[in-house]
């Protein structure tokens, strides 16, 4: 399979289905929080507690801080943390980097913070749910909530009317992988983006849960890749231009909306995550820089 940005897409569409993804996690999220007034992604402040800041950004992981209110008016910070290639024999530094970075938050925002792990590989369930520290008489205990994709049936996911849930089906998809034909691959991927487009979400979700399925399972062959873009035109809806058209002028909209502000960094994200655009091109765009545009590739620009 073709190599994928999986860790910018994965901050992308947790932004794009932010409230379908609470309503994923907690059961009373609609009594909870207040959807409509919004959410602040707080990826200045996560990246300034980076427990290894120092190393080499790594793309096993999506970390993402996002600040909700509850109906009452409490304010919550919400740390996501997706691990995409999980590995078992790392199970210690993985809970740890979950401790160390609430710890941090708590430190020095002093703010309430739930933690959730999302796993995507197909040993997720063996992954740790708590982190332990044990010396002489001292002990503590750090438990998270944790969702691993592969506990979650096929049938269940295409029945869901939640939008993240067709997330989780094509991040399944790609567990496949190796595991069957290219071509088989291709008609599941097919069959996938035909069923979400038929739930009625609303294009702005449809167009954003397309880009990730395009781009999560990504095929060596271009050919296939190709047959894929092209049975996305064959329904009405999109018959006039091609996913890719669809968010070309998506993205220019909201760039030319938003204004020279963060959010130009957000809209540089999208295009990488979405899209297959050389730096060139996405900076025409964005209207930024071709160094703009490598900065955010690299890690360097967090600050939306």
């Amino acid at each position: 399979m073709k190599k994928r940005k999986s860790d910018i897409l994965w901050k992308v569409i947790m932004e794009e289905v932010f409230a379908d993804l609470l309503r994923f996690l907690f059961a009373d999220a609609d009594q909870v929080y207040n959807m409509e007034r919004g959410f602040e992604y707080l990826d200045k402040e996560l990246a300034e507690m980076d427990p290894q800041p120092e190393e080499e950004k790594d793309t096993r992981f999506a970390d993402k801080l996002v600040k909700v209110y509850h109906r009452n008016g409490e304010e919550e910070w919400i740390l996501l943390h997706v691990e995409i290639q999980a590995d078992t024999h790392k199970r210690a530094e993985f809970s740890e980097r979950m401790y160390q970075y609430f710890y941090r938050i708590r430190d020095r925002y002093k703010k309430p913070v739930s933690a959730v792990a999302i796993f995507t590989g197909p040993n997720g369930r063996e992954m740790p749910c708590q982190y332990v520290y044990e010396y002489r008489e001292t002990r503590l205990i750090y438990q998270y909530p944790t969702l691993s994709i592969a506990d979650f049936s096929d049938e269940d996911l295409a029945k869901s009317n939640n939008p993240f849930a067709h997330v989780v089906r094509a991040a399944k998809a790609a567990l496949l992988e190796e595991k069957i034909p290219e071509e088989d691959l291709l008609e599941l991927k097919l069959l996938i983006a035909n069923e979400l487009r038929a739930k009625g979400f609303g294009r702005a979700k449809t167009l954003a849960i397309l880009g990730f399925l395009r781009n999560y399972v990504l095929f060596e062959n271009p050919e296939l890749n190709r047959k894929f873009d092209e049975g996305l035109r064959s329904a009405d809806k999109y018959k006039v231009m091609n996913m890719i058209e669809y968010l070309r002028m998506e993205f220019r909209e909201e760039a030319r909306e938003e204004g020279r502000t963060e959010k130009e960094i957000s809209v540089v994200k999208k295009l990488l995550a979405y899209t297959d655009f050389s730096d060139d091109k996405i900076a025409e765009l964005a209207d930024v820089s071709v160094a703009f545009v490598k900065e955010v590739r690299e890690g360097k620009r967090n600050n939306v």
